[in-house]
């Protein structure tokens, strides 16, 4: 296999591991925290079920963190070897291009905080329940770092939405990716705003 090959091959499977598990992932775990907009007891109950799924641990590691690994060290290193044209062309797609490579690194350094911030407190004796979210979020600091952060991983994955249908050959017309644009812009507000919701019901 030439290099060239392998690159092709590589830029496939980072962009179906950031729909497929990631990007479910990531809606399941906002509607998760979507329950605290309804009551304290609500969002506990939900991440109790959560945190007690059979073989968890296995489950966080190979459907979660290892794909979460590669999908951002791989595009972290996309986003800097990226050739940046918005000066010259200033379009709206040369924009998102960007925009996907900038919130990519924000959402990778939020979800290696985040993950700190929680699950890894869970092995020092702690439970992921509400008061702890609360307790994180009572910080102005953190507030902000994980409104930030939710927003750019929404949009990362939102946009990032469009780049995976054509890498797929499933939008190849103009106007198919057109579609897929407004498409993408409706997913980043809803889900942007369930992740908002879910995060200010804690404060």
């Amino acid at each position: 296999m030439s290099k060239q090959d392998s690159g092709f091959y590589i830029r496939r499977l980072h962009s179906l591991l950031g729909v497929i598990p990631l990007g479910v992932f990531l809606i399941q775990h906002l509607l998760v925290n979507f329950t605290a907009t309804y009551s304290e007891e609500a969002f506990n109950f939900a991440a109790g079920i959560m945190g007690n799924l059979p073989f968890v641990i296995l489950l966080e590691v190979f459907i979660i963190y290892l794909p979460i690994l590669f999908h951002g060290i791989y595009g972290i290193y996309i986003a800097f070897t990226a050739k940046m044209n918005v000066g010259h062309y200033s379009t709206y797609r040369n924009w998102m291009f960007v925009l996907q490579r900038v919130s990519g690194v924000i959402a990778f350094i939020f979800i290696a905080v985040h993950v700190y911030q929680t699950r890894v407190q869970v092995f020092f004796g702690d439970e992921v329940n509400f008061q702890m979210v609360e307790e994180v979020v009572a910080n102005p600091f953190w507030l902000a770092f994980w409104l930030i952060g939710v927003v750019a991983t929404v949009f990362h994955f939102a946009n990032g939405l469009w780049s995976f249908m054509i890498t797929w050959g499933i939008t190849q017309s103009k106007r198919s990716q057109q579609v897929m644009s407004y498409l993408a812009i409706l997913v980043f507000l809803v889900i942007s705003t369930i992740g908002v919701m879910a995060i200010l019901a804690f404060v």
